[in-house]
């Protein structure tokens, strides 16, 4: 959202606000949209997905002007993820998710305009191999026909990178590290942790390097002292990985060296 230097007056530089990713929008930004919208009704439109909110902490809109209670509507047909991935990643989420000022979404329902193979989720006792099997899953999915720019390669956080990198090289396919401002490159998979992968989609997509105290990551677990924030690390956390598995259009795989991550867990049941 790029409205940050808008100053509300009282003749509204915009009628109407369309703010999508709504789920991540911060206090701040939802206090200039509040002035924005100036009390007018129907003045801003929200979309977005409590199940992807990855970037803020949980706060109530209410309280800062913005009312959606009884307002809003839950979407349910997906376009651009397979039945068999969209239904494995919803086992990461619970069925109902609310937010602070008690808006429910069901999440129960939702169907997916295309089918594709099951994804796979495997586990290994080493790096090695790992980064091994990474490799000749995507060498299969080149012979599939996807092409190196279709194809996603995501990791927790920068120190997992280099796992990325070595199965990147071992598949023998050319590859582009992305930085923040996210430019993915004709012929070459992209590499970035999930956080970046947010509003991404590649035909091919693997989460690697879903290891304990890697997801979640342990170093945010240590810094929490409240056990309400402790909960919100863990949901943040879980719907990272949600947010990965879901940039997948046609095939998934995810991957973590035992002892792997407690999410995979809850990924691979019945």
């Amino acid at each position: 959202m790029s409205l940050i230097g808008v100053i509300p007056s009282k003749n509204p530089p915009f009628q109407f606000v369309v703010i999508d990713e709504a789920q991540d929008v911060s206090v701040a930004q939802l206090r200039l949209l509040a002035a924005l919208g100036s009390n007018r009704p129907n003045a801003l439109f929200f979309a977005g997905d409590l199940g992807q909110r990855i970037f803020q902490q949980p706060f109530s809109w209410k309280s800062l002007g913005v009312d959606v209670r009884g307002r809003s509507k839950t979407l349910r047909v997906n376009y651009r993820t397979s039945h068999q991935i969209r239904a494995q990643a919803d086992r990461l989420l619970s069925s109902e998710v609310s937010d602070v000022d008690g808006n429910e979404e069901d999440r129960r329902g939702t169907i997916s305009v295309f089918n594709g193979p099951p994804p796979t989720v495997r586990l290994f006792a080493t790096k090695e191999d790992e980064g091994q099997a990474v490799a000749d899953w995507l060498k299969e999915r080149a012979h599939d026909g996807v092409l190196a720019h279709e194809m996603g390669v995501f990791v927790r956080s920068p120190a997992q990178l280099d796992r990325a990198r070595d199965a990147l090289r071992l598949a023998g396919l050319p590859f582009k590290v992305l930085d923040d401002r996210v430019e993915t490159a004709s012929g070459h998979a992209s590499v970035c942790t999930m956080h970046l992968a947010k509003g991404l989609e590649f035909r091919a997509v693997v989460a690697m390097a879903c290891d304990d105290e890697v997801l979640p990551l342990q170093e945010r677990i240590e810094t929490v002292g409240d056990e309400g924030d402790l909960q919100d690390v863990y949901d943040t956390e879980r719907q990272l990985l949600y947010v990965a598995c879901t940039r997948a259009r046609d095939y998934l795989l995810v991957t973590g060296v035992e002892p792997a991550s407690e999410f995979l867990d809850d990924l691979s049941k019945d």
